[in-house]
């Protein structure tokens, strides 16, 4: 009998690593517009599978639709962590089809935008609510981020109790102020970066893999 319980307790720890350490985690890259999600996210994907997730703009609401990108393995430090990318739709309370007039597109064009980025918004809190392990949250440190709606979503994941890397990003600006960012949710550490030009993106993987394996 002792040697069928080592036996059935060896298999039940192999079944155990090949279904909870094997599988990828769902990471969700969140924030609001024009925050630099998706460069973020390109610049993970590039980095370590040498793809893209989606295109980046400069006009707000360019991802209206989850995108996923599976399988990226990141191995720093010794610590390896394979997670599936979703980068999420911008979050805001509000999406009005004026702000893309600004950027010289047809009226009929500009509501199809605003309708489908106002759906985008609700996919990507079903995503918040139902399939995401962890969030990766990015926000504008040129910006306020003392919002409504930043406060709602880390709200929402710290109910979840999802884990969280806040990420303060476009410090290649002038007017980024990082501290800011800290300052108005100090009960998560605050990683500066730019993702666009890939400054501090060594601590940033250090941070996921630390997080998020």
């Amino acid at each position: 009998m002792g040697l069928l319980t080592n036996l059935r307790d060896s298999i039940s720890r192999v079944s155990d690593r090949l279904f909870t350490d094997s599988e990828p985690k769902r990471i969700g890259i969140y924030g609001p517009p024009n925050a630099g999600k998706t460069t973020l996210a390109n610049r993970i994907a590039r980095d370590w599978t040498g793809d893209a997730v989606g295109p980046e703009s400069h006009i707000p609401h360019e991802t209206r639709r989850a995108r996923r990108k599976e399988g990226v393995e990141i191995e720093r430090n010794g610590r390896k962590v394979t997670i599936d990318i979703v980068d999420t739709p911008g979050v805001t309370t509000k999406v009005d089809y004026k702000e893309f007039l600004d950027h010289e597109m047809e009226k009929d064009d500009a509501v199809r935008r605003s309708r489908e980025a106002t759906e985008g918004v609700a996919e990507a809190m079903h995503w918040l609510r139902e399939d995401v392990d962890g969030v990766i949250y990015v926000l504008d440190s040129t910006t306020d981020p003392f919002t409504q709606v930043n406060t709602m979503l880390i709200g929402i994941i710290e109910s979840q109790d999802l884990p969280v890397l806040i990420l303060a990003n476009k410090t290649d600006l002038p007017e980024s102020n990082v501290q800011r960012v800290a300052n108005a949710f100090p009960q998560h550490e605050t990683i500066p970066l730019s993702a666009l030009e890939g400054e501090n993106m060594d601590e940033v993987y250090d941070k996921i893999a630390e997080y998020f394996g």
